[in-house]
């Protein structure tokens, strides 16, 4: 290869690269990373998103005696959001959507445990298993394993969003993104365990998967918290969506020689996002597959698979503190991972006869 056909190489990798979503604009500062990671780690998965809409209890908030409206058209109006939304070129675009998701997570997750605190414990609360049977309560147990493996996922998108951040071998990304980490897990905290020990205290195994349905009253205010949630849930789709809105890019433009521009993203984005729909309209148990997602997909990428590469990395001392700690991660996320799909997959068994396509 001579040199004028290397610098045309290099000038087409770098066209290619300054439009792509992660790689097209590294000016990205710390704070950018924390409420990144604090709407991924808050938020769920991208393809559970559209069910959020479905228990959010709009059926009870703002009119209790209309006739309800069909989740379909709730998944609908959802995905119209993100036929705009998605067309916005980088993470760094998305970054204002993102921060009103942060902010967002902490008001819901605040007003649920509040209100909880003001209503105050329940007369005939139990703390009891909900299952009757020895074999359910097993099976439900490995089944909220994977909810809250589920709701503890967020890191797999952390490598991307580091990636936005500049980085020279003077001043390394690494040191302004565990800043926004740091951040980021202070506010997960609060948003987390307020949420599951009061909310948990105050109702018991009463409780319903969406804490706000129980609350109920005021309407006002759980109304206000059920709009929190769709916002936060919108910039949550759109940051689990930009790493495969850059996968799917690189592989045309790099793999099979699409020229970048602005309808071939255009097509590419609104079809994946025209998929997601498809498929939130298309399955009826969504709740039932967080447990199963949580425990196959996300116990792995967040549990085990970082200590092993770390031990692969750093190669710790035998018998160390750092040793001892990784590998008891590595083993309860393996068990993790092998238990909490079974308990899933026996709840969607049980509940299959009341599923219906397109409901």
């Amino acid at each position: 290869m001579g040199l004028d056909d290397q610098q045309e190489k290099d000038a087409r990798d770098k066209e290619i690269n300054d439009w792509l979503p992660i790689t097209s604009s590294r000016n990205a500062k710390w704070w950018y990373s924390a409420f990144h990671n604090v709407t991924a780690m808050v938020g769920a998965g991208v393809l559970s998103l559209p069910y959020a809409m479905a228990g959010l209890g709009w059926y009870v908030s703002f009119c209790p005696d209309c006739k309800p409206i069909k989740t379909t058209y709730f998944i609908m109006i959802f995905a119209s959001c993100h036929f705009v939304l998605s067309h916005l070129p980088n993470f760094n675009s998305i970054s204002g959507v993102s921060f009103a998701a942060a902010v967002m997570s902490l008001t819901y997750s605040t007003i649920a445990w509040t209100a909880s605190v003001h209503k105050g414990v329940q007369p005939d609360v139990q703390y009891s298993y909900t299952a009757s049977t020895t074999t359910g309560r097993v099976f439900t147990f490995f089944s909220a394993l994977g909810d809250v493996a589920f709701a503890y996922a967020g890191h797999n998108v952390v490598l991307e969003i580091q990636a936005t951040i500049p980085s020279t071998p003077e001043k390394p990304s690494k040191g302004p993104m565990w800043k926004g980490v740091i951040f980021a897990y202070i506010v997960v905290a609060l948003c987390y365990f307020p949420v599951a020990l009061i909310g948990y205290w105050m109702f018991g195994n009463s409780v319903a998967d969406n804490i706000l349905i129980t609350l109920e009253k005021p309407r006002w205010l759980i109304a206000g918290a059920n709009m929190f949630v769709v916002i936060h849930v919108i910039g949550s789709y759109q940051i689990y969506a930009m790493p495969v809105f850059d996968m799917l890019e690189t592989l045309l433009v790099k793999n099979l020689k699409f020229r970048p521009s602005f309808m071939l993203r255009l097509i590419t984005r609104t079809l994946y996002v025209a998929f997601t729909m498809f498929v939130g309209i298309l399955i009826p148990f969504f709740g039932s597959l967080l447990g199963f997602l949580g425990g196959l997909a996300f116990a792995p990428t967040t549990y085990f698979l970082p200590c092993i590469m770390w031990l692969a990395i750093y190669k710790p001392r035998r018998f160390s503190l750092s040793w001892f700690a990784n590998w008891i991660c590595i083993v309860l996320g393996v068990l993790l991972m092998i238990l909490a799909p079974i308990g899933a997959l026996r709840q969607i068994i049980l509940n299959a006869k009341n599923f219906k396509f397109f409901s």
